[in-house]
């Protein structure tokens, strides 16, 4: 979601420190200061809208440490920046819901299977119908079967382990998910009525915007000892699953910043968009239940998704075999320990826009991976090549563990409808052999990779600094969008 930012338009001091890293100078009320990781190319493009700005108000909140960071992919967002990066001390900072966004655990999924590229090539026209057939997607689009208000509830608070209960999945699936596929600190009682109403009949449903599926082939490896350890192989089928909280998410953010602003105020802040809580406050802690509810509903939501995708494969692909190679959020707040000035200290760390990327040997990283890293997702545009990356240590010392989640936006939705035709991209993409299945080609213009930084740069900034290490690069031959 694009800034509605009443905030003066500042020119701003920005000094590069190396090859790919940047600093906005502390100065006037900033806290901290600010620090960009972008390459030459991508820094030109993070200028031409308000990201420097917001992260110049970032770094002005209370209890931050360190500094303010943007990512590589980082564009203009609600509050922060997307591609936004804070943590906050426990004692003195905040919590707000401009730093984790609307669309609650908008995240990826990546199920990894033994089919051959040529066995997929065969029938993928007629997969990719069959799973749009079968996850419903786009604007308003519901699943067929509602759930009552207590079996949601349910869902709130066990995420993929209510799917797995219901036999929509395995254990080893909780297993392989950011925080095993359920926050702990999640009381349905902190959502609101009109929330939860808004999410009864989205479970399992993709929704529309930037959300995707997409068939890849894993198309070169760069570390086969992790690849190995990540269970991907060279010339094999992967599905991509992209996507969030549904309406349920964006109403609990709406509420929240309403109930903020309202005990709050926001006269002293630099961005309205910024209203906080201080992160103990009864009020903070009510966001951080209702948020992680969110949190669970969305990693749910992506486990159906990938239950009806299995269906699917079962069918055309009677013997094959698949597993969950790893969920990860990218819009989250959540209480982690970080060294800070060289003591372990609890923070809240905010992610927008940004992903996880915690090194080998952190007890959050899935015993499977835990000598290697735990697994990062990276996702191009439509029609472009997408990453399986891992974590680093580097990672935690520059950036609280996190790095980029895509490419990130250089047009508005809105120029993009003006100017990309649906149809157009369509026959772009089935000229370079992609099958493309969508509810509305103006979904489709909205998304064209044309709107999008270029995917290999992003990867090149955060290969190159160490805040996440790639691993393959997917190559997709089927699409799937709202």
């Amino acid at each position: 979601m694009g800034s509605t930012s009443s905030a003066r338009c500042i020119k701003m001091e920005i000094k590069k420190i190396s090859e790919y890293e940047w600093e906005i100078p502390k100065t006037g009320k900033m806290n901290v200061p600010g620090r960009i990781y972008a390459s030459e190319k991508l820094i030109s493009l993070i200028k031409q809208d308000k990201s420097l700005e917001q992260v110049s108000n970032v770094a002005q909140l209370p209890g931050i440490i360190n500094a303010s960071i943007a990512m590589p992919d980082a564009h203009q967002g609600y509050g922060f920046s997307i591609g936004g990066v804070a943590a906050f001390g426990m004692e003195d900072g905040i919590i707000t819901p401009g730093g984790v966004g609307f669309d609650i655990n908008c995240g990826v999924r990546i199920l990894a299977t033994d089919i051959t590229v040529e066995d997929m090539i065969k029938k993928k026209k007629e997969i990719i119908h069959d799973i749009f057939r079968e996850v419903p997607s786009g604007v308003g689009r519901g699943h067929k079967e509602k759930l009552s208000i207590e079996e949601l509830e349910n869902v709130l608070k066990k995420g993929v382990n209510w799917a797995i209960e219901k036999r929509f999945g395995v254990k080893e699936d909780a297993d392989r998910c950011e925080e095993n596929g359920c926050m702990q600190n999640a009381n349905p009682a902190d959502v609101s009525q009109k929330a939860k109403s808004r999410g009864l009949g989205q479970l399992g449903t993709m929704g529309a915007g930037n959300h995707f599926l997409e068939i890849q082939e894993v198309d070169e490896v760069f570390d086969d000892e992790v690849a190995k350890t990540f269970g991907v192989e060279k010339g094999k089928v992967v599905i991509m699953t992209h996507s969030g909280s549904r309406g349920l998410g964006h109403q609990v953010a709406s509420d929240f910043i309403r109930e903020m602003e309202n005990k709050y105020g926001n006269e002293n802040l630099p961005d309205r968009e910024l209203i906080n809580a201080p992160i103990n406050s009864e009020l903070g802690k009510k966001y951080l239940s209702a948020m992680n509810c969110a949190v669970n509903f969305a990693f749910c939501n992506r486990q159906l998704m990938m239950h009806y995708v299995r269906e699917v494969l079962k069918k055309h692909f009677p013997s094959s075999k698949n597993h969950l190679v790893y969920d990860v959020c990218h819009n989250i707040a959540k209480i982690e320990e970080h060294s800070v000035n060289g003591e372990m200290k609890k923070v809240c760390v905010h992610r927008k826009g940004a992903t996880r990327s915690f090194g080998p040997g952190r007890i959050e990283v899935p015993e499977v991976y835990r000598s290697v890293g735990q697994p990062v997702i990276m996702p191009g545009s439509m029609g472009t090549f997408s990453y399986l990356l891992v974590g680093t240590k580097k990672s935690e010392e520059l950036a609280f563990g996190s790095t980029a989640h895509g490419a990130g936006r250089v047009m508005s939705r809105s120029q993009a409808m003006r100017e990309i035709k649906g149809e157009d991209v369509r026959k772009e993409l089935c000229d370079c052999g992609i099958d493309l299945e969508a509810g509305s080609l103006k979904g489709v213009a909205e998304e064209a990779p044309a709107v999008y930084k270029d995917i290999d740069e992003v990867i090149k900034v955060s290969d190159s600094v160490g805040l996440a290490k790639k691993v393959v690069r997917l190559k997709p031959l089927a699409v799937m969008k709202g």
